[in-house]
C-alpha cells in the first residue's frame, strides 16, 4: 500500500528540485522531449515537482482538466498553488447532478479557478430527439456515441481553442484497468498529457484532501465513489470491483478522453 510520503512540498521547492535536475535545456524548446525519457525521469518525483515542470515547460501552453468528481479537489488544489491562473477546462455535459454544479462553484470561488466550461454543440434535448436517450442503449456503439457527442468533442474543441499544448490530469492508477498501463508523461492527440497523481490511492488522495482542509464532492457522504452523469451514476455497492463499475451499469469504464487516437477509433465499451 503507497503512502503519501511529502504530499505538499512548496511550489519554490518544486522549482529548486527542477532545477538540481538539470532540465532548463530541455524546457526551452517543449517540441524536443521525449515522454517516455521523461516519464523514466521523473519516475520518483512528488506530483508538485512534476507540476512545477511541466509549468515552467509549456508555460501559457499548460491547461490542467477537471470532472468537478468526488476527489477532484486534490489536483486543483495542487496544480493551482503553483500556477493560479492555469486554465481549468470543465466539459459540462448538461446531465451533471445538481450537487455537482454547486461543487463547481464552491471550488471556483475558492480557489480563484480561472475555468473554462466547454459543452457540446448538440443540447441535451436536440441529442435526444435525434438520437434518443443514448445512455439507456445495451448496445456499446450507443454509448460510445454519447460520449463522443457530450465529452469527448467538447474537451478535444477546448483544447483547440486554448491553444494546449499540455494537458494535465487528475486521473489515478488504481481507478481502471486501462489507466493502471499509462505513464504519468505521455502524448496525446499530439500535446503532452502529464497525470501528477496517476499512483496516488485513494488514501493518498483523502490525506491531502485533510491536509488542506479540502472537500470531497458532496455526493460522497451518500456513498458515492464515482460520479458523473445524473442517469449513469450510483452509489459504490457490495460486489462492486472497482469505482468505474457504478458507471453506466457497469458497461463502461473509459469515456474516451484518455484514450489515444487509436483506442479511441476502436473503442469498445464492454471493455474500456
Amino acid at each position: 500500500m503507497s503512502q503519501v510520503m511529502s504530499i505538499d512540498p512548496s511550489p519554490s521547492a518544486a522549482v529548486l528540485a527542477l532545477q538540481r535536475r538539470a532540465l532548463a535545456p530541455e524546457r526551452s524548446d517543449p517540441r524536443t522531449l521525449d515522454p517516455a525519457l521523461l516519464d523514466r525521469h521523473f519516475a520518483g518525483a512528488e506530483p508538485a515537482e512534476l507540476v512545477a515542470w511541466a509549468d515552467a515547460t509549456f508555460g501559457d501552453g499548460l491547461v490542467v482538466s477537471t470532472s468537478f468528481g468526488i476527489q477532484s479537489a486534490a489536483t486543483l488544489h495542487l496544480v493551482t498553488r503553483i500556477r493560479p491562473d492555469v486554465p481549468v477546462v470543465w466539459v459540462d455535459t448538461g446531465y451533471l447532478p445538481a450537487e455537482t454544479y454547486r461543487f463547481a462553484e464552491a471550488l471556483r470561488a475558492r480557489l480563484g479557478l480561472n475555468l473554462k466550461v466547454y459543452q457540446a454543440l448538440l443540447s441535451p434535448a436536440r441529442m435526444e430527439a435525434l438520437h434518443g436517450r443514448l445512455w439507456e442503449s445495451d448496445d456499446p456503439r450507443d454509448l460510445d456515441r454519447y460520449d463522443r457527442i457530450r465529452k469527448v468533442e467538447p474537451m478535444q474543441r477546448a483544447l483547440r481553442e486554448l491553444g494546449a499544448t499540455a494537458w494535465i490530469s487528475g486521473i489515478r492508477a488504481e481507478q481502471t484497468a486501462h489507466r493502471r498501463t499509462l505513464p504519468r508523461i505521455d502524448r496525446q492527440g499530439g500535446r503532452f498529457k502529464i497525470s501528477p497523481i496517476l499512483h496516488w490511492t485513494s488514501r493518498d488522495v483523502h490525506a491531502y484532501l485533510q491536509t488542506h482542509d479540502l472537500p470531497y464532492h458532496p455526493l460522497f457522504e451518500r456513498g458515492y465513489a464515482s460520479v458523473g452523469d445524473w442517469h449513469a451514476s450510483r452509489p459504490l455497492a457490495p460486489g462492486d470491483a472497482h469505482e468505474r463499475a457504478t458507471r453506466f451499469r457497469g458497461r463502461k469504464q473509459e469515456c474516451g478522453l484518455h484514450l489515444s487516437d487509436e483506442q479511441a477509433a476502436s473503442l469498445d465499451s464492454s471493455g474500456l
